[in-house]
């Protein structure tokens, strides 16, 4: 099995793209990766946009190698994607539909999920720009 092309690039990476695994165990992977409460806490805080690991650490009050280990599961299944851009790194979902899932799954479930917003604490160009800041 070819994981990906290019041995020191794993953005083509994708376990979910595995061709000897059935539809139905593609889909309890899926469900398995998003379904870690940091994981979605992490998926909500992306959004529509992106978000960097600081700014991660300010709104989930969580510290950043546990972050960067449920990142690390996200990206492998390609879930997120990420950019880097001077000491920031920046992750977004890797398909939008995504967060609407989340959505349906909690209006199935009647539940009210999270708004995550801009952290004060947080001072990458994005959490900057968005306090009136400007990019620093």
């Amino acid at each position: 099995m070819t994981l990906h092309t290019n041995q020191g690039d794993r953005r083509g990476y994708n376990i979910f793209n595995m061709t000897n695994i059935s539809s139905l165990d593609q889909m309890t992977s899926l469900l398995q990766t998003v379904g870690h409460p940091v994981r979605l806490q992490i998926l909500l805080a992306i959004g529509e946009g992106e978000a960097c690991v600081c700014h991660l650490e300010a709104m989930l009050d969580r510290r950043q190698a546990y972050l960067s280990q449920h990142l690390m599961a996200l990206r492998e299944a390609g879930l997120v994607t990420d950019r880097r851009e001077s000491r920031f790194i920046f992750y977004r979902l890797a398909d939008p539909r995504l967060l609407g899932m989340l959505h349906q799954v909690a209006e199935i479930q009647k539940v009210t999920l999270p708004e995550i917003s801009p952290s004060p604490t947080c001072d990458c160009p994005n959490c900057s720009s968005q306090h009136g800041e400007g990019c620093k």
